[in-house]
């Protein structure tokens, strides 16, 4: 064969293995079934590592009438629907009808997190009033419990089974810090009583607060939560609990996509007091506080709204002493930096008692450090009764004028008269509100006639000449707001901010 055959030769058999490759490329998918075609990956292996260490929490309780506001109501079905007699015999009326007293039962969900020692952890308000409490398992066993202690502040709820019994399962508390809004995450719970139920979803949003409670940061999920999931874990795609699944927004009761779990960064410290104390101990301040407005923030000189105005300071607390005053704006407790009023209390009660720390506050503009030894807040609660919060030290200078009329309001002498024909307590003192304009900037503000103005620009006032020299010299630096210290008839205080435009 020439050169030139033979090349031609090469040529043909490279076409031919080129097609062949190509042919072959092309056959090849329909060969191998596509990826997607399977779904997304599969949480099978997650979920029945972690089944075991979800339980079921059922309470019965003797009422008097009515059903309780604990059980499980009977859930809306189309006519017709195959679980009708499912649901009809599980929420059958309890003996005991009409108006006399009866047996009610609630449902809810729990979790293991010590297996050794037979710790469960649930939500309060499963267990609220309950005579006897029983942890069912997925295998259909069920135990006793007892109950080790509880926290209304966070609806946490601990609870004590025999581990002898039986072998347990436990979970961990894992980093909630960590989670981000778009991390996936699995709810394990008892809906209506259907034990065992897995669903699936994202943390939807973070730091919600729905007013359910002082301290109020909730992870919200579109993971199905219903009635019965209460207490429940909510698990990330590494099998720990980042939080406890409490509330949930629903107008048919059903699940709409929006629930809120307790973080565990929250509950993982509450849990810890609760079975070492059997009760919480959280640290405390003794102040009262207000949030900053944009408002309050121009009058103090403060370049942004934010932290937690002092409006108050407890007597025999732990700020007392004058550290902390009226007035002061909280913006960092222990490092941590105070956004919002909301964080404060959170922070502080997250602290040990005894726990020696710095305290960022802006007094007058100026910003300085504190440092501040918190009580605890269980002993405050009770002081914080017994007490109106008064620490104006204003005193009586003598009045050049008994009235005076500012701001919409009318200023007069707080005197013997005045304490009586208001009721003010005779430790409050200040320039007393007599009268206030309808449709004045005071009324926008809520201010009312017997509320005395203790301070104005954290400066004391004690007359009604006083009142007129301050807001003045307000006008003269240029100031568009006067800010307040108004004290209530007992004592209580609170700030008040007021164009003076």
């Amino acid at each position: 064969m020439n050169p030139t055959s033979l090349l031609r030769a090469m040529r043909k058999a490279s076409f031919a293995a080129a097609t062949a490759l190509t042919i072959g490329a092309v056959a090849a998918p329909s060969l191998v079934t596509p990826a997607f075609a399977q779904g997304p990956e599969s949480v099978a292996d997650l979920a029945e590592g972690l089944l075991g260490a979800v339980v079921n929490i059922s309470t019965s309780q003797t009422v008097k009438g009515g059903e309780g506001e604990n059980a499980v109501p009977m859930p809306q079905l189309p006519e017709g629907s195959p679980f009708q007699d499912f649901f009809d015999d599980f929420f059958k009326d309890r003996e005991g009808g009409g108006g006399g007293s009866q047996q009610v039962q609630s449902l809810g969900s729990g979790f293991i997190i010590d297996a050794e020692q037979g710790i469960v952890v649930t939500n309060n308000h499963v267990i609220a009033d309950a005579d006897e409490i029983e942890v069912n398992f997925p295998d259909g066993s069920k135990l006793k419990a007892t109950l080790v202690g509880t926290d209304t502040k966070t609806d946490i709820a601990v609870l004590k089974i025999d581990p002898k019994v039986k072998p347990l399962t436990a979970v961990k508390f894992g980093d909630s810090n960590k989670m981000r809004i778009g991390d996936w995450v699995m709810a394990i719970g008892n809906p209506f009583g259907l034990g065992g139920s897995v669903t699936v979803g994202i943390i939807s949003a973070r730091n919600r607060d729905i007013n359910s409670g002082p301290y109020d940061d909730f992870i919200q999920t579109d993971a199905a939560i219903n009635r019965g999931n209460s207490g429940g874990p909510l698990f990330n795609m590494n099998g720990e609990v980042i939080g406890i699944n409490t509330a949930i927004i629903s107008p048919s009761g059903g699940s709409i996509g929006i629930g809120f779990s307790i973080p565990a960064e929250i509950a993982a410290g509450v849990v810890d007091q609760l079975v070492n104390f059997g009760e919480t101990r959280r640290g405390w301040l003794g102040v009262r506080i207000q949030p900053v407005t944009d408002d309050i923030a121009e009058s103090l000189a403060m370049k942004t709204a934010k932290g937690a105005l002092v409006a108050g300071i407890i007597k025999g607390g732990p700020v007392d002493n004058g550290v902390i005053q009226p007035g002061d704006v909280i913006i960092k407790f222990d490092g941590k930096d105070v956004i919002e009023m909301r964080d404060l209390p959170r922070v502080v009660a997250e602290s040990p008692v005894g726990k020696a720390v710095d305290v960022v506050i802006v007094r007058k503009g100026v910003e300085q450090t504190v440092k501040v030894t918190l009580g605890r807040l269980e002993d405050g609660e009770k002081l914080a009764e017994g007490e109106n919060g008064q620490t104006s030290e204003g005193t009586d200078k003598g009045a050049e004028v008994a009235t005076a009329s500012v701001l919409g309001m009318t200023i007069g002498e707080l005197n013997a008269d005045t304490r009586a024909k208001f009721g003010i307590a005779q430790d409050v003192s200040g320039a007393v509100i007599t009268s206030v304009a309808k449709d004045s900037a005071a009324a926008e503000r809520g201010i009312v006639a017997g509320e005395v103005i203790t301070e104005i620009a954290q400066e004391s006032v004690s007359t009604p000449k006083d009142v007129i020299d301050r807001i003045a010299a307000l006008k003269e630096q240029g100031r568009k707001n006067a800010l307040l210290m108004l004290a209530s008839k007992t004592g209580e205080l609170r700030f008040a901010t007021i164009r003076m435009d």
